[in-house]
């Protein structure tokens, strides 16, 4: 009877905030403390309602009698600050003096409901780190002078960390909640229409018959389901279980099938329109047009997966990979398109919208969600019922979740960090290391994005970075956009890094591989796409920053660095190439990367000789071998 009592509360919660959502994008937007109250408060009340109080390994998302009770009150709390937030947001504004009980009482059950919702849905990780900035605020009198600060009242922090827009009510959950809730929607209505398979058979169809196709029908799905998912974990998830599989009966190792599906699921949060849901950050961050940002980060994330592209298949050369037809099927290309092609017209109505028109990012998913049932009647057995439309909304708010309470706890430490001037000073800290270097400073960055983004999501480890880390960048003359690409790259990247690699973590349970070595093995994968996030700070017309002819040059350039460095990491172009060409295709590559046409020209000229030297090398072996062959 709970059980039944707790899925009906699930199903009228998720249905109610996402018609919130519907209605506030498309009809009538809400004050922004209201909005995020009410996003807060069902959202937090969803995941106490959907996690349990500790995941048991065997049954996991399941809880006893005792645990739903626990679970029922805390969703209750939640509701009810989602109410008082809704109701008394005028007061919000002009908080000054004592904060009184009411209000002490709802600070902090708004804080102690968002890590508490936080640790079941994330983990311990943030958590812990928003533990230890509200330490960091209390006791910060009693600090070394490197990091000591006057300190503030348990009155103050409660204040600014859990009432005001400054806090947890701040600009991560209102990008949330007038972004991301609406993109996130978006995609589950593409995957429940059947859209998501078939972005999996455009892949077969596209790259199946090529060598390595396993491969690379892994990096293209999950490239396109990247396109509208907000977390690598969940990327995944979603593609890995078809394209792992796949992959071994192919002839891979478990450990590298599971590297390529983290690799390519990781590489999904570059891709525009949502971006692991960062893209709406960054524009607000920055005060750009959000359309400013997707077009940035385009490029990069095509160098990503063409550097990807280009490893899998040396290794395909390498070991002999090739297409088997009882490996896989290979759907027609046109029938695809004739029997389901209806399903991107949403799709593509939410690029036309957003890029062409213009329109607010809110509203333009707002009428693209409406456009999704309408598409899928084009066809009878694409068409969706009212009962795959609430499913459609529930999944949506489900798998939103994770965002809310990534951007409410990143909030509390953005609040700390703004209330103690920590930013300035992690930045001045950055900047001193270095000294003063731009490339220095980049490597101390990437370690530092790396470090702070492990375990986290997306959303998460871009909040945190953007305060702390993108300011020293930007100080020595990077722009704004290029920085804040850069930290969410690496941040981003984590996911595929030792020791703390939870895409391959993820990836690995798939494959039934040792986490560890598969992450090593990622790494290896993605060691060329590593570098792009230098290209674009060192070149910054790879993010659309400068004339056309600059942009076409610095893309042409980084094409064949990337093509360069992939063959002297793999060390095989069309046979094994001995070590002095590996050298030579290396030196050529780092020379295309440094800005200037002097060693442009110079690496092209290495490369071009080296690749016409193992050219001819193997011509001649060919021919060699030809005449042996005759001779027999």
């Amino acid at each position: 009877m709970i059980l039944r009592v707790q899925s009906i509360f699930i199903l009228c919660l998720s249905t109610a905030l996402g018609l919130f959502h519907l209605y506030a994008s498309g009809i009538q937007l809400f004050p922004a403390v209201q909005q995020r109250g009410v996003h807060l408060g069902i959202g937090l009340a969803l995941i106490f309602l959907l996690y349990p109080v500790i995941k048991k390994k065997t049954e996991e998302h399941t809880q006893n009698n005792w645990e739903i009770i626990i679970s029922f009150i805390l969703a209750f709390l939640s509701l009810y600050i989602g109410y008082y937030f809704f109701m008394n947001y005028r007061e919000l504004y002009s908080l000054f003096g004592s904060l009184g009980v009411e209000l002490t009482i709802v600070g902090l059950l708004t804080l102690l409901l968002t890590l508490e919702a936080t640790r079941r849905i994330i983990g311990w990780t943030l958590p812990i780190l928003a533990a230890v900035f509200l330490l960091f605020a209390f006791f910060g009198d009693h600090l070394p002078l490197l990091f000591a600060h006057s300190g503030f009242s348990f009155e103050q922090i409660l204040a600014n960390v859990s009432l005001t827009a400054g806090g947890i009510l701040g600009v991560p959950l209102g990008v949330s909640a007038t972004y991301v809730v609406l993109f996130v929607l978006f995609g589950a209505f593409l995957e429940k229409s059947g859209a998501g398979q078939l972005f999996i058979d455009l892949s077969f169809a596209l790259v199946g018959k090529f060598r390595g196709g396993a491969t690379k029908v892994s990096i293209l799905a999950s490239a396109l389901f990247g396109t509208i998912s907000g977390s690598q974990v969940a990327n995944v998830s979603s593609t890995g279980v078809l394209t792992i599989p796949l992959m071994k009966r192919s002839g891979y190792s478990s450990r590298y099938a599971g590297a390529v599906e983290s690799v390519a699921s990781t590489g999904g949060m570059f891709l525009p329109p949502v971006m692991g849901a960062v893209a709406f950050l960054i524009a607000d961050f920055l005060q750009v047009p959000y359309v400013q940002v997707i077009l940035a980060a385009i490029i990069p994330a095509v160098l990503y997966f063409i550097a990807v592209f280009i490893m899998a298949d040396l290794r395909a050369a390498r070991i002999g990979a090739s297409y088997q037809k009882d490996d896989y099927e290979i759907p027609n290309l046109k029938y695809l398109f004739v029997q389901k092609g209806h399903l991107l017209l949403p799709l593509l109505l939410l690029i036309y919208l957003l890029i062409v028109e213009q329109m607010n990012p809110p509203k333009a998913a707002f009428w693209s969600i409406i456009a999704m049932p309408l598409a899928s009647w084009l066809r009878k057995e694409t068409r969706m019922s009212p009962a795959d439309i609430v499913e459609c909304i529930k999944s949506g708010v489900k798998l939103s979740l994770i965002v809310i309470a990534a951007c409410a706890s990143a909030g509390i430490i953005i609040g700390i960090i703004n209330m103690t001037g920590l930013g300035l000073r992690f930045s001045s800290i950055l900047i001193e290391l270095s000294g003063e270097n731009l490339f220095p400073l980049l490597i101390l960055t990437m370690i530092a994005s790396i470090i702070m983004g492990m375990g986290l999501p997306p959303v998460a480890s871009y909040i945190i970075l953007a305060t702390l880390a993108a300011p020293a960048i930007t100080q020595l003359g990077v722009p704004d956009l290029a920085a804040h690409l850069f930290i969410f790259y690496y941040g981003t990247l984590s996911a595929i890094t030792p020791p703390v690699a939870i895409a391959a973590y993820a990836a690995s349970g798939i494959a039934k591989s040792n986490p560890m070595s598969t992450s090593f093995t990622a790494v290896k994968l993605a060691s060329v796409a590593f570098i792009v996030p230098f290209m674009f700070v060192y070149g910054p017309a790879l993010i659309f920053d400068g004339s056309w002819f600059n942009i076409l040059g610095s893309f042409v350039t980084a094409l064949v660095g990337i093509f360069a460095l992939s063959v002297g990491m793999e060390g095989h172009l069309k046979n094994k190439i001995e070590f002095l060409s590996r050298s030579l295709f290396l030196i050529g590559a780092l020379l295309l990367m440094i800005v200037g046409w002097g060693t442009d020209f110079i690496g092209f000229i290495i490369i071009a000789a080296v690749f016409f030297r193992e050219w001819k090398k193997q011509q001649d072996a060919a021919r060699t071998n030809a005449v042996l062959h005759d001779a027999k």
